[in-house]
């Protein structure tokens, strides 16, 4: 199949609807409005659903009753928009119903700014909304792994029954590449038996609910749930690991912020130094294991994780090290992206200190 050359939110949008996505609720905010533009335009081509919901309330609850009914389910907004779908997307996790869920960032807090960030990475991967609970949240860094992780993500939300949420940014949103829309190899994914798509007698009756009146009963559904996400860990977590084997510091950096580490990496070549990428592909489940495998190796002096955003990574970073080699963080926010020589001067004012 040749590759084509798209806008990343419209490449997101295709993605989903070649995995077979037939419904989409949403509401526009911008730097994400082509996502819901192109689904209005291509859903009704191919038998699917599109519904602008009066609010991104409204839109995620649609979500929750069209997953309810075992459709593959989509809707997308861009940061104030995800925070009104909180307690929608809490209500999911409760219900333990699939769906994908597509944050293109934009700086805040409040209504902030329309240009790119990362500073919902706290809200995506510690919860968000109420209650214990957590979203599979994949972070890709191109607009092909976009595409490629928009089936993943679906089909981990089928397998797992778990919503899972693209934490991209604007930049990425905006971005034009040349993408391939690949035959994915098919998971055995199970019947969704679950489903609530009537009842004649002749099996169980489905029920979905999140609400759990006896504590010691919510106390065992939560249990269990949990048991799923250690499933997921084992499974699941995803991350590159590029130029580490020798490396003096290793860069933490996640999407499009990991793109720009890896020019500096090649900057710092060119001036002897040694320097390392590791990008977290699942923000959740964070690769805490291999972080911390890497700062055992007696060549790696120190880390420094790189993001938009006044540091929300760096405490997961730090947290997986243990101590073992210092921790470092560089950042921009409100919309403002690392320039490569900045995060390249960071990291000479590190190997100064360490090394």
């Amino acid at each position: 199949m040749s590759k084509v050359l798209m806008k990343g939110n419209e490449a997101i949008a295709e993605a989903a609807i070649q995995a077979g996505c037939r419904f989409f609720f949403g509401y526009p905010i911008t730097p994400q409005n082509e996502i819901p533009a192109y689904m209005a335009k291509r859903l009704p081509q191919v038998g699917g659903c599109f519904v602008q919901a009066e609010s991104e309330v409204a839109a995620i609850n649609m979500v929750y009753g069209a997953a309810g009914a075992g459709a593959r389910v989509m809707t997308s907004s861009s940061s104030p928009g995800i925070s009104l779908k909180q307690e929608g997307i809490s209500y999911i996790a409760g219900a333990e119903l699939p769906c994908l869920i597509v944050n293109i960032v934009r700086g805040g807090p409040g209504l902030g700014g329309i240009q790119p960030a990362q500073s919902d990475y706290f809200q995506a991967v510690k919860g968000g909304g109420h209650g214990d609970y957590h979203l599979v949240v994949l972070a890709p860094s191109t607009i092909q792994e976009t595409v490629d992780l928009v089936r993943k993500g679906f089909d981990i939300a089928d397998q797992y029954r778990n919503p899972v949420m693209i934490l991209g940014d604007g930049m990425l949103g905006q971005m034009m590449e040349p993408v391939e829309f690949k035959e994915a190899k098919p998971r055995r994914l199970p019947p969704k038996d679950w489903a609530t798509t009537g009842w004649k007698g002749d099996r169980p009756r489905a029920v979905i609910n999140s609400l759990f009146i006896d504590p010691q009963v919510l106390e065992d559904h939560v249990n269990r749930i949990y048991k799923k996400y250690e499933e997921i860990k084992a499974n699941e977590t995803l991350v590159e690991c590029y130029n580490c084997e020798d490396a003096e510091i290793i860069v933490s950096a996640y999407g499009t912020t990991a793109r720009i580490v890896r020019s500096v990496t090649e900057m710092a070549a060119r001036k002897g130094i040694k320097i390392g990428l590791i990008r977290p592909i699942t923000l959740w489940p964070f690769p805490a294991e291999t972080l911390r495998s890497w700062a055992q190796r007696d060549h790696v002096k120190a880390f420094l994780t790189v993001e938009m955003s006044m540091g929300q990574m760096v405490e997961d970073v730090t947290l997986s090290i243990d101590g073992l080699k210092p921790s470092h963080f560089y950042g921009r926010t409100g919309g403002m992206v690392p320039r490569p020589a900045d995060i390249l001067a960071e990291i000479e004012k590190i190997r100064g200190v360490n090394l």
